[in-house]
């Protein structure tokens, strides 16, 4: 067994590469063989997004606080919210992040698959992130 204490993993600030915006994460679960699952809280300010981006396992998100935005390659942007559980099937390709002018927070819970649990791709850009909800 082992317990974590609260504080005692620093909070770091998301790449630049991997993110628009200010984006913080806090690792929950980092997995030790044989365990394959990965779990962060992720914090977005208001317009701060993921680039779009793939997991190889899949990914769950849930969503704690704010409001967020979230979309799968041609689809719509859905508008997500506090109690929200989003799926997102493997190789999937998708983003997500906070709202225009409201941050959102979520867990976002995956599995990593030959030790790799994500697979980063171009940066959502401001005219896609701008789309209609919807």
């Amino acid at each position: 067994m082992e317990i974590i204490q609260a504080g005692s993993r620093p909070t770091r600030r998301g790449p630049k590469e991997s993110f628009t915006g200010t984006v913080w994460q806090d690792p929950i679960i980092t997995p030790q063989a044989p365990m394959r699952i990965v779990c962060s809280r992720v914090a977005f300010e208001p317009g701060a997004r993921t680039a779009w981006h793939t997991h190889p396992l899949g990914q769950t998100l849930y969503v704690t606080e704010g409001v967020g935005r979230f979309q799968t390659e041609g689809g719509p942007i859905h508008e997500i919210r506090p109690g929200d559980v989003v799926w997102i099937p493997p190789g999937e390709k998708h983003w997500h992040g906070g709202a225009p002018t409201t941050g959102m927070v979520h867990l976002a819970i995956q599995e990593s698959q030959d030790g790799t649990h994500v697979t980063w791709l171009e940066q959502v850009t401001d005219a896609e992130y701008s789309k209609k909800v919807g």
